[in-house]
């Protein structure tokens, strides 16, 4: 079998399953099983509109938070701090051995510090002049 590499500069969801599902069938393999479960915490004003809130997923019996928004409306009234309470209980319900997530230096990380993160990784110049912080915290073992 000969094998050559392409560059795909609009790649489509076709391709972008056709690397996924190899991944993970190995991953799989490996690991007893991948199943992400998605969720999301949503802020609403009084008209129901979505404003912001906390979208995350259980894999691997850790919980990773993939995004967190405050409305400019609600930031002060610790709605962030509630947002992650209500994560950890979730994740907790779920047997997780713990929370991460990622930030950048202008964003939240001594939030997440005061949270009781703790840093486990951080890219420099990305993007450049700032950094992107990688937090984590452990709710067993």
């Amino acid at each position: 079998m000969t094998l050559r590499i392409e560059l795909s500069q609009n790649p489509t969801e076709e391709q972008r399953k056709a690397i996924l599902e190899p991944l993970i069938a190995y991953n799989d393999a490996r690991t007893g099983g991948s199943t992400s479960e998605p969720f999301a915490l949503l802020v609403r004003d009084e008209h129901d509109a979505i404003l912001g809130g906390l979208y995350g997923r259980v894999i691997f019996q850790w919980m990773y938070i993939e995004l967190l928004c405050v409305p400019e409306q609600g930031r002060g009234q610790r709605i962030g701090s509630e947002l992650m309470a209500m994560a950890e209980n979730l994740a907790k319900e779920k047997n997780c051995l713990g929370i991460w997530l990622d930030t950048f230096d202008f964003q939240a990380p001594a939030f997440y510090e005061k949270l009781g993160f703790s840093q486990f990784g951080e890219i420099v110049d990305y993007p450049p002049g700032h950094s992107r912080h990688y937090f984590q915290k452990r709710l067993k073992g």
